[in-house]
């Protein structure tokens, strides 16, 4: 199991490497100074050298990019030009929405799509089948913006049960969870669809498995057997799917979080584009992928907990 965990931190610490690079080089290429936008186009050129150089945007690209990585490693991830601010600050201010947001979400698509995939393999072919499938592909195909509003118009202009948008903070933690319901239902219901698909196809797959009908066979009835066998084999294409949810659940609300005008990093991102704030961009989207990559390496150890025979490797 040792070898196996070396093997993939390794593979992971390439793949994160190499997007840093990659990050780095697609933001130096974009058009557009930030100097210039801070200044606008009447200052000299002296005063746009100046501020170049106060943001240190002056220098060769692989001084800058040295610079930005060590910065990182260091929990230095520069000055926002914008805000001028440290963006750790902004992070750690916008994860006290987006991180309770992700979580809310994941545990939500998980606690509706667990039941509901195995309610639909255990009814395959039936009316109870069909109906999910047709339910969760409906979902799926409905963009999540568009559900968000819905729910607004319901819950929040109607039935007056939840706020529109905004976050109050945390100094109420029941207030602060309330008005992150709607936004976590609108990021949730998409992806508990796609997670009950794929835990009704990986539990067909278990069920036609030797094992399985010798279970039967023993006198299990077809929920033990479910219980006790299938479901524990069926976990690791779930598994991988729950850890890719997450990373999108974090780093993809950008359009919700603006639906409900919610300070997270999906917003910051948006508005660090949209300012030309450079050193955000590169900084949180370094953040988010740092994040996809740490997780890809948590559900890689939890297949080898599920999984004995990677334990072999």
């Amino acid at each position: 199991m040792l070898r196996y965990l070396l093997t993939r931190a390794l593979s992971l610490t390439l793949s994160l490497i190499v997007a840093s690079v990659v990050i780095f080089a697609v933001i130096e290429v974009i058009p557009g100074d930030p100097a210039t936008y801070m200044l606008g186009l009447n200052a000299t050129d002296e005063t746009l050298a100046a501020l170049r150089d106060e943001l240190g945007l002056g220098g060769s690209a692989l001084g800058r990019y040295l610079d930005w990585v060590g910065g990182m490693l260091t929990g230095d991830f520069g000055i926002s030009y914008t805000y001028r601010v440290p963006v750790a600050e902004l992070v750690l201010d916008r994860l006290q929405v987006s991180l309770p947001l992700a979580a809310m979400a994941l545990a939500l698509s998980t606690l509706i799509a667990f039941p509901i995939g195995i309610l639909a393999a255990s009814n395959r072919g039936g009316v109870v089948d069909y109906g999910i499938m047709g339910a969760t592909q409906l979902s799926i195909a409905v963009p999540n913006f568009w559900f968000a509003m819905l729910l607004v118009l319901l819950f929040a202009v109607t039935l007056h049960w939840f706020s529109a948008g905004g976050f109050p903070g945390w100094e109420d933690p029941l207030l602060a969870l309330k008005s992150l319901t709607l936004p976590a239902i609108a990021l949730a219901l998409p992806q508990a669809s796609i997670l009950a698909r794929v835990m009704r196809s990986a539990l067909l797959e278990t069920f036609s498995q030797d094992y399985m009908r010798t279970a039967r066979a023993k006198g299990l009835t077809r929920g033990q057997t479910i219980r006790r066998h299938a479901l524990r084999n069926a976990l690791i294409p779930v598994l991988t799917i729950i850890g890719l949810q997450f990373s999108f659940l974090l780093a993809g609300a950008i359009i919700i979080e603006n639906v409900f005008f919610l300070p997270g990093l999906g917003r910051l991102i948006f508005q660090g584009i949209t300012q030309r704030d450079l050193i955000v961009v590169e900084s949180v989207t370094m953040l988010l992928v740092f994040s996809v990559i740490l997780v890809t390496f948590l559900v890689d150890i939890t297949y080898a907990l599920v999984d004995p025979r990677l334990r072999r490797r």
